[in-house]
């Protein structure tokens, strides 16, 4: 008899779950002020979205969800909290996060000359192949939010990143922003997350074509000693030009090997593929001097 209400009581709950959204807002717990684009998940569940530019969020529960799973609060230049489901079920409540106190240290270095370098694929082919952000079980464009796709680079010398750019083939959308992720690599996938700063920009009025997101003033900078590298942009907000709007895409072509990242979710599994989407960086690469 045990054993049948125990199972009843977990069906019951995951059935719940599968139904229920948590919502709330996230600010700084020293200034009170919003925290926009703060990533929001539960790792390997395929739950994840994004706080929007007032720090509020919607967060979608699923069947996979039980009472007992972490949400992850995850944000640059603060401490990441995780808050189990059950607190959070009954509760608009708000997220507070504390910042982390960062000490940059001075690091000179002599560098020999740098030169201009293009590091990708800077072509853009026949452009009958493409990288999609929509997928098809989407009820709404929202469900993209926190979605992420990029490209592998390879790093030979020591780099100083001055611009991303990549090739849109389509795109439905009156604004989008993203936001610029780099991470090293474990095991052939994206681990760990390299940026200082947050890196936001918006494309406006469905601009097709070459993009270019100017990163010279947030003093990128790669080692050769990393190898490689995965850089991915990720959705965090949008405006539709009509209601039928769901398309946005970068142009790409097969690949010999995996170069090719995306994740569904913040927090979500990362997965790879043979594809080299027009995805490529402005940068000065040089050798340290002896």
């Amino acid at each position: 008899m045990t054993n049948i209400t125990l199972s009843l009581f977990l069906l019951i709950s995951c059935q719940v779950l599968s139904q229920e959204t948590i919502s709330g807002k996230i600010i700084d717990s020293e200034s009170g002020l919003v925290l926009s684009y703060v990533n929001i998940g539960i790792a390997d569940k395929g739950i994840g979205t994004i706080s929007d530019i007032h720090g509020n969020f919607t967060l979608k529960l699923n069947e996979k969800v039980v009472l007992t799973d972490a949400i992850v609060f995850s944000h640059i230049g603060y401490d990441t909290r995780f808050i189990p489901v059950s607190v959070l079920m009954n509760s608009k409540g708000t997220i507070k996060l504390d910042s982390l106190e960062t000490r940059l240290e001075e690091v000179v270095v002599k560098y020999k000359k740098p030169k201009a370098k293009k590091l990708g694929r800077s072509g853009k082919g026949l452009g009958t192949m493409h990288k999609n952000f929509y997928s098809y079980y989407e009820e709404s464009v929202d469900d993209r939010l926190s979605k992420e796709m990029g490209v592998k680079f390879s790093i030979r010398k020591n780099c100083r990143v001055d611009a991303l750019n990549f090739n849109i083939t389509s795109n439905q959308f009156k604004s989008l922003k993203f936001r610029v992720n780099f991470y090293n690599l474990k095991n052939g996938l994206p681990d760990n997350l390299l940026n200082t700063r947050d890196i936001v920009f918006e494309i406006k009025n469905g601009q097709l074509g070459w993009f270019k997101v100017d990163l010279s003033s947030f003093d990128v900078y790669l080692e050769k000693e990393i190898e490689e590298v995965a850089v991915t942009i990720q959705w965090l907000e949008s405006k539709k030009m009509n209601d039928k709007s769901k398309y946005f895409g970068i142009s790409t072509k097969l690949a010999t090997s995996k170069r090719f990242f995306y994740r569904e979710k913040a927090m979500d599994k990362w997965f790879n593929g043979k594809s080299k989407p027009s995805f490529y960086l402005d940068a000065e690469c040089t050798s340290a001097m002896n």
